[in-house]
């Protein structure tokens, strides 16, 4: 698993959502080496007049921004994969976005396997049961 919220700054754009989520989800299980099936992406759109960057809103001073965050099972990657995956989750967005702001912030949240999980199950569960 991870849960990924994506925001993208600008107008709704069908291809780069797509583009961006198979980024973010190749990204995601070549380097933190998670299982594409149970990853879960959502992704909104804000308008370059509600994105501000330095107090001023994008429509202003132009470019694009992102921003991401993934939950992952804490203590299942290393310091160096996850600045792996920032590094490289950065460059794959700038190069789907132009001008892109280095304001735009990757949040690996390290989540305790016993507080989270899906389908009715924590992690920790999943851990327990497969150590039987």
């Amino acid at each position: 698993m991870p849960h990924i919220v994506l925001k993208l700054s600008g107008k709704k754009d069908a291809d780069l959502m797509h583009k961006a989520v198979e980024v973010i989800q190749d990204l995601t299980a070549e380097i933190l080496k998670k299982d594409r099936r149970v990853m879960a992406t959502a992704v909104t759109f804000i308008d370059d007049d509600q994105w501000f960057i330095g107090g001023k809103p994008l429509s202003q001073s132009g470019g694009s921004a992102f921003h991401l965050d993934i939950s992952i099972t804490d203590e299942t990657n290393t310091k160096s994969e996850k600045s792996r995956f920032v590094r490289e989750l950065y460059q794959a967005m700038a190069s789907l976005r132009e001008n892109l702001h280095e304001e735009s912030y990757i949040h690996l949240i390290d989540a305790r396997a016993a507080a989270y999980g899906y389908g009715g199950r924590t992690q920790e569960w999943r851990h327990q049961q497969a150590e039987i």
